[in-house]
Protein backbone atom coordinates (compact mmCIF):
# COMPACT_ATOMS: atom_id res chain seq x y z
CA UNK A 1 0.00 0.00 0.00
CA UNK A 2 1.56 3.40 -0.69
CA UNK A 3 0.74 6.18 1.91
CA UNK A 4 0.32 9.91 1.10
CA UNK A 5 1.63 12.44 3.51
CA UNK A 6 -0.18 15.03 4.92
CA UNK A 7 1.78 18.31 5.21
CA UNK A 8 2.68 18.03 8.88
CA UNK A 9 4.10 14.69 8.23
CA UNK A 10 6.22 15.75 5.29
CA UNK A 11 7.39 18.87 8.30
CA UNK A 12 7.97 15.84 10.83
CA UNK A 13 10.02 13.92 7.92
CA UNK A 14 11.85 17.26 7.40
CA UNK A 15 13.13 16.91 11.14
CA UNK A 16 14.83 13.79 10.05
CA UNK A 17 16.17 15.40 7.09
CA UNK A 18 18.16 17.68 9.04
CA UNK A 19 19.70 14.99 11.29
CA UNK A 20 20.65 12.99 8.36
CA UNK A 21 22.38 16.19 6.79
CA UNK A 22 24.02 16.92 9.91
CA UNK A 23 25.65 13.39 9.87
CA UNK A 24 27.00 13.88 6.38
CA UNK A 25 28.20 17.04 7.81
CA UNK A 26 30.08 15.48 10.58
CA UNK A 27 31.24 12.66 8.71
CA UNK A 28 32.94 14.60 5.72
CA UNK A 29 34.44 16.87 8.00
CA UNK A 30 36.25 13.86 10.01
CA UNK A 31 37.18 12.22 6.90
CA UNK A 32 40.66 11.77 6.42
CA UNK A 33 43.67 9.83 5.68
CA UNK A 34 43.82 7.16 8.49
CA UNK A 35 40.59 7.41 9.51
CA UNK A 36 38.73 4.57 9.84
CA UNK A 37 34.98 3.70 8.48
CA UNK A 38 34.41 2.11 12.36
CA UNK A 39 35.41 5.90 13.67
CA UNK A 40 33.29 7.40 11.20
CA UNK A 41 30.29 5.20 12.09
CA UNK A 42 31.14 6.49 15.39
CA UNK A 43 30.92 10.03 14.59
CA UNK A 44 27.43 9.46 12.99
CA UNK A 45 26.08 7.78 16.33
CA UNK A 46 27.28 10.81 18.30
CA UNK A 47 25.39 12.94 16.07
CA UNK A 48 22.20 10.79 15.89
CA UNK A 49 21.95 10.44 19.92
CA UNK A 50 22.72 14.03 20.44
CA UNK A 51 19.71 14.47 18.44
CA UNK A 52 17.55 12.27 20.36
CA UNK A 53 16.72 10.58 17.12
CA UNK A 54 17.27 6.75 15.92
CA UNK A 55 18.93 4.96 13.38
CA UNK A 56 17.35 3.81 11.02
CA UNK A 57 19.66 1.13 9.39
CA UNK A 58 20.80 -0.07 12.86
CA UNK A 59 19.59 -3.86 13.10
CA UNK A 60 18.12 -3.72 9.82
CA UNK A 61 18.18 -6.87 8.29
CA UNK A 62 16.72 -7.51 4.76
CA UNK A 63 16.71 -10.91 2.95
CA UNK A 64 19.72 -9.68 1.07
CA UNK A 65 21.72 -9.56 4.04
CA UNK A 66 23.83 -11.55 5.61
CA UNK A 67 23.32 -10.70 9.01
CA UNK A 68 21.38 -7.32 11.00
CA UNK A 69 23.13 -4.15 9.81
CA UNK A 70 25.86 -2.92 12.70
CA UNK A 71 26.40 0.43 11.86
CA UNK A 72 24.72 3.71 11.74
CA UNK A 73 25.77 4.22 8.27
CA UNK A 74 26.86 2.72 5.28
CA UNK A 75 31.07 3.45 4.47
CA UNK A 76 31.12 2.47 0.62
CA UNK A 77 34.38 3.43 -0.73
CA UNK A 78 36.03 3.14 -4.51
CA UNK A 79 34.61 -0.09 -6.25
CA UNK A 80 32.12 -0.55 -3.11
CA UNK A 81 28.78 0.76 -4.80
CA UNK A 82 26.15 0.19 -1.66
CA UNK A 83 25.65 -0.86 1.61
CA UNK A 84 29.70 -1.11 2.39
CA UNK A 85 30.14 -1.98 6.16
CA UNK A 86 31.99 0.41 8.65
CA UNK A 87 34.85 -1.61 9.41
CA UNK A 88 38.52 -1.02 10.62
CA UNK A 89 39.63 0.05 7.24
CA UNK A 90 41.50 3.21 7.18
CA UNK A 91 41.19 5.32 4.44
CA UNK A 92 43.73 6.52 1.70
CA UNK A 93 44.44 9.20 -0.16
CA UNK A 94 42.45 9.48 -2.80
CA UNK A 95 40.21 7.51 -1.46
CA UNK A 96 36.15 7.97 -3.00
CA UNK A 97 33.58 7.48 -0.47
CA UNK A 98 30.08 7.26 0.16
CA UNK A 99 27.85 7.56 3.12
CA UNK A 100 24.16 6.63 3.63
CA UNK A 101 22.29 7.50 6.19
CA UNK A 102 18.64 7.13 7.92
CA UNK A 103 17.04 8.36 10.99
CA UNK A 104 14.19 8.55 12.53
CA UNK A 105 12.11 10.85 14.86
CA UNK A 106 9.00 10.27 16.28
CA UNK A 107 8.38 7.67 14.09
CA UNK A 108 9.06 9.34 10.97
CA UNK A 109 12.03 8.38 8.72
CA UNK A 110 14.56 10.03 6.27
CA UNK A 111 17.25 8.90 4.38
CA UNK A 112 20.04 10.67 2.22
CA UNK A 113 23.71 10.01 1.13
CA UNK A 114 26.81 12.21 -0.05
CA UNK A 115 29.50 10.75 -1.99
CA UNK A 116 33.21 13.02 -1.81
CA UNK A 117 37.30 12.01 -1.92
CA UNK A 118 39.49 12.10 0.80
CA UNK A 119 42.60 14.03 0.65
CA UNK A 120 43.55 14.31 -2.92
CA UNK A 121 40.87 13.53 -5.14
CA UNK A 122 41.55 12.61 -8.64
CA UNK A 123 39.61 14.54 -11.80
CA UNK A 124 38.04 11.27 -12.98
CA UNK A 125 36.30 10.91 -9.23
CA UNK A 126 35.17 14.60 -9.13
CA UNK A 127 33.90 14.19 -12.64
CA UNK A 128 31.97 11.02 -11.37
CA UNK A 129 30.42 12.76 -8.36
CA UNK A 130 29.50 15.62 -10.61
CA UNK A 131 27.71 13.52 -12.78
CA UNK A 132 26.00 11.47 -9.99
CA UNK A 133 24.74 14.43 -8.41
CA UNK A 134 23.46 15.84 -11.74
CA UNK A 135 21.78 12.29 -12.27
CA UNK A 136 19.99 12.83 -8.93
CA UNK A 137 19.01 16.60 -9.83
CA UNK A 138 17.43 15.14 -12.67
CA UNK A 139 15.55 12.54 -11.08
CA UNK A 140 14.47 14.73 -8.56
CA UNK A 141 13.31 18.02 -10.92
CA UNK A 142 11.37 15.19 -12.71
CA UNK A 143 9.34 14.42 -9.21
CA UNK A 144 6.05 16.50 -10.26
CA UNK A 145 2.67 15.52 -9.76
CA UNK A 146 1.02 14.70 -12.87
CA UNK A 147 4.04 12.95 -14.07
CA UNK A 148 4.82 9.32 -13.95
CA UNK A 149 7.55 7.26 -12.16
CA UNK A 150 9.26 5.87 -15.12
CA UNK A 151 9.71 9.66 -15.81
CA UNK A 152 12.08 9.81 -12.77
CA UNK A 153 13.92 7.12 -14.17
CA UNK A 154 13.96 8.27 -17.56
CA UNK A 155 15.63 11.68 -16.35
CA UNK A 156 18.08 9.91 -14.48
CA UNK A 157 19.27 7.17 -17.10
CA UNK A 158 19.69 10.08 -19.80
CA UNK A 159 22.20 12.29 -17.08
CA UNK A 160 24.38 9.19 -16.21
CA UNK A 161 24.59 7.33 -19.32
CA UNK A 162 24.68 10.36 -21.48
CA UNK A 163 27.52 10.73 -19.23
CA UNK A 164 29.36 7.30 -20.38
CA UNK A 165 28.82 5.40 -16.66
CA UNK A 166 27.20 2.11 -15.83
CA UNK A 167 24.32 2.17 -13.81
CA UNK A 168 21.98 -0.52 -11.96
CA UNK A 169 18.28 -1.28 -11.28
CA UNK A 170 18.28 -3.50 -8.89
CA UNK A 171 19.11 -1.81 -6.10
CA UNK A 172 16.91 1.86 -6.42
CA UNK A 173 14.82 4.13 -4.56
CA UNK A 174 11.57 3.59 -2.32
CA UNK A 175 9.06 5.33 -0.84
CA UNK A 176 10.04 6.57 3.08
CA UNK A 177 7.75 7.62 5.42
CA UNK A 178 6.47 5.74 8.69
CA UNK A 179 9.28 2.78 7.70
CA UNK A 180 12.53 3.63 6.06
CA UNK A 181 11.66 1.34 3.06
CA UNK A 182 8.05 1.35 1.77
CA UNK A 183 6.28 1.05 -1.65
CA UNK A 184 6.99 2.37 -4.32
CA UNK A 185 10.03 0.86 -6.00
CA UNK A 186 11.61 4.21 -7.21
CA UNK A 187 14.02 2.97 -10.91
CA UNK A 188 17.28 4.20 -11.36
CA UNK A 189 16.56 3.68 -15.17
CA UNK A 190 12.95 3.47 -16.87
CA UNK A 191 10.67 4.71 -19.77
CA UNK A 192 9.03 7.82 -19.44
CA UNK A 193 5.28 7.85 -19.59
CA UNK A 194 5.17 4.72 -17.84
CA UNK A 195 4.43 3.57 -13.83
CA UNK A 196 2.14 4.68 -11.10
CA UNK A 197 0.87 8.67 -11.51
CA UNK A 198 2.50 10.82 -8.92
CA UNK A 199 0.66 11.94 -6.90
CA UNK A 200 1.26 15.27 -3.92
CA UNK A 201 1.87 13.65 -0.90
CA UNK A 202 4.16 10.97 -2.30
CA UNK A 203 7.59 10.87 -0.19
CA UNK A 204 10.17 8.99 -2.02
CA UNK A 205 13.99 8.31 -1.55
CA UNK A 206 15.42 8.71 -4.91
CA UNK A 207 18.78 7.37 -5.05
CA UNK A 208 20.94 6.57 -8.26
CA UNK A 209 24.37 4.86 -8.55
CA UNK A 210 26.62 5.32 -10.94
CA UNK A 211 29.86 3.12 -11.92
CA UNK A 212 32.97 4.68 -14.11
CA UNK A 213 33.83 1.58 -15.89
CA UNK A 214 30.79 1.63 -18.22
CA UNK A 215 29.50 -1.52 -17.23
CA UNK A 216 26.32 -2.59 -14.94
CA UNK A 217 27.28 -5.68 -13.69
CA UNK A 218 27.73 -5.89 -9.74
CA UNK A 219 28.51 -8.60 -7.36
CA UNK A 220 27.72 -8.72 -3.24
CA UNK A 221 31.00 -9.01 -1.47
CA UNK A 222 31.86 -11.82 1.21
CA UNK A 223 30.76 -9.58 3.84
CA UNK A 224 27.21 -10.60 2.87
CA UNK A 225 26.21 -6.43 2.85
CA UNK A 226 28.83 -4.44 0.37
CA UNK A 227 27.66 -4.25 -3.23
CA UNK A 228 30.64 -4.20 -6.01
CA UNK A 229 30.55 -3.10 -8.98
CA UNK A 230 31.14 -5.56 -11.24
CA UNK A 231 34.31 -4.31 -12.84
CA UNK A 232 36.17 -3.36 -10.10
CA UNK A 233 35.92 0.41 -11.38
CA UNK A 234 35.04 3.45 -8.81
CA UNK A 235 31.70 3.83 -8.20
CA UNK A 236 29.33 6.59 -6.22
CA UNK A 237 25.75 7.38 -5.07
CA UNK A 238 23.64 9.85 -3.76
CA UNK A 239 20.57 10.47 -2.67
CA UNK A 240 17.67 12.76 -1.03
CA UNK A 241 14.04 12.25 0.53
CA UNK A 242 12.00 14.06 -1.42
CA UNK A 243 8.05 15.04 -1.07
CA UNK A 244 5.86 15.64 -4.26
CA UNK A 245 3.56 18.85 -3.26
CA UNK A 246 1.26 20.96 -5.41
CA UNK A 247 4.11 23.14 -6.16
CA UNK A 248 6.79 20.61 -6.96
CA UNK A 249 9.61 18.35 -5.28
CA UNK A 250 11.10 19.29 -2.00
CA UNK A 251 13.93 17.80 -0.37
CA UNK A 252 13.46 16.90 2.98
CA UNK A 253 17.50 16.30 3.71
CA UNK A 254 18.98 19.48 3.67
CA UNK A 255 20.26 21.27 7.06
Amino acid sequence: MIELKSAGEIDAMREAGRIVAAVQAATRERAAVGVTLKQLDEVARTVIEEARAGASFLGYHPSFGAMPYPGVICTSVNGVMLHGLPSPYRLRDGDLISVDCAVFVDGWHADGTVSFAVGHPREEDLKLIRAAEETLAAGIEAARPGGRMGDIGHAMSTVGRGAGYGMQNDFGGHGIGRAMHESPFVPNEARAGRGMRLRPGLVIAIEPSLMAGGGDGYYMASDGWSVCSGDGSRSVHVEHTVAITEDGPVILTVP
